[in-house]
């Protein structure tokens, strides 16, 4: 196991070739929570900032989380080989896409329909480690059913929503997008 300040130029290429990665939050009180997420949605910005978009579904808790408390957890894991586990520990926040930075950042990626909000990361650390206890498995395609859903979803429903969805299970505060990256 290694620890580092920031990412390296060969981790960004092992982050960049993974198709799957997890994010973990938490606040005080709260549950923990813990997501998959695929798509081509990660992007190292630099090597002590990354960023993921954030594509509207199941709850926003990611979102109350980082607001509560601001710690975030990410780990990507080869299923092929080398093997590898690989984390970055950092501070979060959202931006949506009513903020002044939005444009900026979402330069960085392709804003397609259902996309929500972008997780921006400080990185505090990294780690690596061997990763040997997970299995080897290939990937056979991505699900379209995200896509194909925000597909027929009016923009207008979308909005309004997000305008009910204040809160996170656990009852903290969310902060909802007023207006849309895309029509």
């Amino acid at each position: 196991m290694e620890f580092f300040d920031h990412i390296t130029d060969a981790h960004a290429d092992f982050v960049a070739r993974q198709p799957v990665f997890f994010v973990a939050t938490a606040a005080a009180e709260a549950r923990i929570n813990l997501s998959p997420k695929g798509m081509d949605c990660f992007r190292v910005l630099s090597p002590k900032r990354v960023a993921y978009l954030d594509y509207g579904g199941s709850g926003n808790e990611t979102n109350a989380h980082l607001a509560a408390d601001g710690r975030i957890t990410i780990m990507f894991c080869a299923f092929d080989r080398p093997a590898l586990i690989y984390r970055i520990y950092g501070r979060g926040r959202a931006v949506l896409p009513q903020d002044a930075d939005w444009d900026a950042l979402a330069a960085r990626f392709s804003i397609e329909r259902g996309v929500r909000q972008i997780f921006d990361i400080a990185i505090e650390s990294t780690q690596s480690s061997c990763g040997w206890g997970v299995p080897e498995m290939a990937l056979k395609a991505e699900r379209q059913t995200l896509r194909k859903f925000h597909a027929q979803e009016e923009p207008a429903a979308r909005l309004a929503k997000y305008a009910v969805r204040d809160r996170s299970i656990d009852g903290l505060p969310v902060r909802s997008p007023s207006r849309l990256p895309y029509t």
